[in-house]
């Protein structure tokens, strides 16, 4: 235990008992209620009493009364692991005493030899004038000066006994993030409210600077996380001997706001995202909840940077770095959404009736559309096929097609009820809208209205339409939904320190999709081969354990830097589906990239990994109890199949049939998931989607 010297550490440590500013969580859980209010009172010197009186004026006596700042509360995932929480750490102070002869040189002299035996043992020190040092005893001599930056509990405890006498080790709270950059755009980081005061003291000043929200949920939910401060009162007598040390109030410490985000799947999304690309995104959102567990965006930066204050050469470091760290793709850049658009122009086209299921429409290798010729991307024909054939191969040809014959209104009308085009309403700093042009737009910017050949770019995700990762997620998930688009959640709970929830969300809808449901489910079909036939385009995301259903894409970015984008959405499983994904590979310029080779394997090492998880939730429920009329047993019956066909009108009251006796120490059954014999194979490609040349029509 380290000896502090002097009973303000012991105060403010007493106000941390029960870790309660710390606030570590245990697993699973969330942190408890702070200890009672106590208060500390130091003992008076002998012969000394805090009610004395006197008839001289005492100009070196003091009562002072001064702030404890409060600790910031916790930021955790859905299952209370923290993400942000609050640490004590140590500032090396300088403490003056009381001198008889206060010659500005003695005392300089005196402050200058003890920052002189601290300077071999610490790095961070905070250079002082020698007015800034006399000052400071003319002013505020009964308050410690801090000389150092902050240092960590292990460290103090190993220079606190190489310390001389008038230098002691001043606790402070110090915000701490323990995954370092993992979800860092989202968590955010905190700053001082502003430096401490100099000069004569004044009432209710700090102890030690106040920290506030500057970025994220540290910033937007800076109200909730920041706590109630306490209150410390000081008296000195005329000779600087402290006759009351005593804590009027303890500090409180702010709430905790609890994230939709799991943190194992970030972490995994994380480190897929570190071995795949340099550059990308990966975002998963629950499609029946809305909530949003993962959210990551590569690269990123380590929000412990900016603990106590980042230095002007880190901070520039992170500004100039052509990687942009400090930049959230999954949900603050606009890309063009490529291919994983097609599902949209292919729903609109069967909801209106424009095709059905089995329209069949002869794709070229080529089609022209004014004076500009729109390629495949696989430079060959593909005959006559239908739309499920059309998502599965990706074939552009088909898409410029019905796209142009359902018209932009249509697809584009249902890409805004799905998400793009408008923020999503989350939580976030710096999120992009996206774009989904209009005439009116077309006509401002570009000095014409929507053409053909403008909407034929459209009905394959390039020309002007732009979305973020979080947004194609977004679409994802209502296209899994089919009837309505979930309002996307990133907070469950907001807690006040005890524990009781103040703030909740619950599931909403955002949009009616006013899809009709075979529609949604010919288009579910065609993204299932996208992955699970031999011709799909995303046969490298394909899962072991359950049908996923998705869409590669492949993005014409910037064609002066000639830089390409890949992308892979979907969700999971085909039937009643529970997840929706999005993945981005960013390429670098010059760079060959494909949603199939480059994108969807990072799905499949994502989801791999964690299919035990994945499969206890995507499991179909147990089957009800089959229930029968003892006099006539026959009245209902199952099929082969599982299925229960009433046989004629139950009369009588109804038994359920019976059953073994519950055990609740036996395992449950696996689950276990068939799926059809896979088809024979087409003959392998070497790419999903290769980028064309695509012009704008006049």
């Amino acid at each position: 235990m380290i000896n502090y010297r002097i009973p303000l550490v012991s105060l403010l440590l007493a106000c941390l008992a029960g870790e309660a500013c710390t606030q570590s969580v245990e697993p699973g859980g969330v942190p408890g209620a702070p200890p009672a209010e106590t208060t500390a009172a130091m003992p008076l010197p002998p012969g000394k009493s805090a009610a004395e009186g006197s008839i001289l004026t005492r100009k070196d006596a003091r009562a002072i009364s001064l702030k404890i700042p409060a600790p910031r509360g916790l930021i955790v995932d859905r299952e209370g692991y923290p993400l942000a929480q609050t640490t004590v750490a140590y500032q090396v102070a300088l403490q003056f005493r009381q001198f008889e002869d206060a010659d500005r040189d003695f005392v300089i002299q005196w402050a200058r030899t003890r920052l002189a035996s601290l300077a071999p043992l610490v790095q961070n020190l905070v250079t002082k004038t020698d007015d800034e040092l006399f000052d400071h005893y003319r002013h505020r001599r009964w308050l410690p000066l801090l000389v150092s930056g902050e240092i960590a509990a292990k460290d103090a405890q190993l220079l606190e006994g190489k310390l001389v006498s008038g230098l002691l080790l001043h606790p402070v709270y110090r915000r701490f993030y323990p995954e370092g950059e993992l979800a860092a755009h989202l968590v955010g980081y905190t700053g001082s409210v502003g430096k401490l005061p100099t000069g004569p003291i004044n009432f209710n000043e700090p102890i030690f600077e106040e920290a506030e929200g500057r970025s994220g949920f540290e910033k937007l939910f800076n109200a909730e996380l920041t706590g109630v401060p306490g209150m410390m009162r000081l008296q000195f007598d005329e000779n600087g001997n402290k006759l009351l040390e005593e804590q009027v109030s303890r500090p409180r410490a702010g709430g905790t706001v609890v994230t939709t985000l799991n943190l194992a799947w970030q972490r995994r999304a994380e480190e897929v995202l570190r071995s795949g690309c340099r550059r990308g995104a990966f975002v998963v959102i629950d499609v029946v909840t809305g909530e949003v567990l993962v959210m990551a965006s590569r690269p990123s930066f380590d929000l412990n940077l900016f603990v106590s204050g980042i230095s002007d050469e880190d901070f520039k470091a992170l500004q100039d770095d052509p990687g942009q760290p400090l930049f959230g793709r999954a949900f603050q850049s606009a890309y063009p959404p490529a291919s994983s658009f097609k599902p949209v122009v292919a729903l609109a086209a069967l909801n209106n009736g424009t095709i059905t299921g089995r329209t069949e429409i002869y794709c070229p290798a080529a089609i022209k559309i004014g004076n500009h010729v729109f390629n495949n991307w696989s430079k060959t024909p593909e005959g006559d096929i239908d739309v499920r054939r059309a998502l599965a191969r990706s074939c552009n040809p088909w898409f410029y097609q019905v796209g142009i014959k359902v018209g932009p209104t249509a697809f584009l009308g249902l890409a805004r009820r799905l998400g793009f085009g408008v923020r999503s309403g989350l939580p976030l700093i710096g999120e992009t809208a996206g774009l989904v042009p209009n005439d009116e737009w077309m006509l401002k910017n570009e000095k014409r209205r929507i053409l053909d050949g403008d909407t034929a770019n459209m009905s394959i995700g390039q020309g002007s339409l732009l979305a973020s990762p979080l947004q194609v997620a977004q679409l994802m998930a209502g296209i899994a939904n089919g009837g309505a688009l979930p309002r996307l959640q990133l907070i469950m709970q907001v807690q006040d320190p005890h524990g009781r929830v103040i703030k909740a969300t619950v599931p909403e809808r955002r949009n009616w999709l006013g899809l009709d449901t075979k529609a949604v489910e010919i288009v579910r079909e065609g993204m299932a081969d996208v992955v699970n036939e031999g011709y799909g385009t995303g046969r490298s995301g394909s899962l072991s354990y359950t049908e996923l259903c998705g869409k590669t894409g492949t993005a014409q970015w910037s064609k002066a830097r000639k830089q390409n984008l890949a992308w892979f959405a979907g969700f999971l499983p085909k039937d009643n589906p529970r997840y929706a994904f999005a993945v981005l590979y960013e390429g670098r310029p010059g760079e060959t990239v494909s949603g199939g080779r480059l994108a969807a394997p990072m799905v499949r090492k994502f989801f791999e990994p964690i299919k035990d998880d994945i499969k206890d939730i995507i499991a179909p429920p147990l089957k009800a109890l089959i229930v029968v009329d003892e006099d006539n047993p026959d009245a209902v019956r199952p099929t082969p199949d599982g299925e229960i066909l009433a046989a004629q009108p139950v009369e009588g009251p109804l038994r359920a049939l019976p059953v073994s006796e519950f055990d609740p120490d036996a395992e449950p059954e696996e689950s276990v998931i068939e799926r059809a014999p896979a088809p024979p194979r087409a003959l392998p490609v070497d790419d999903d989607e290769v980028i064309d040349e695509t012009f704008e029509v006049r």
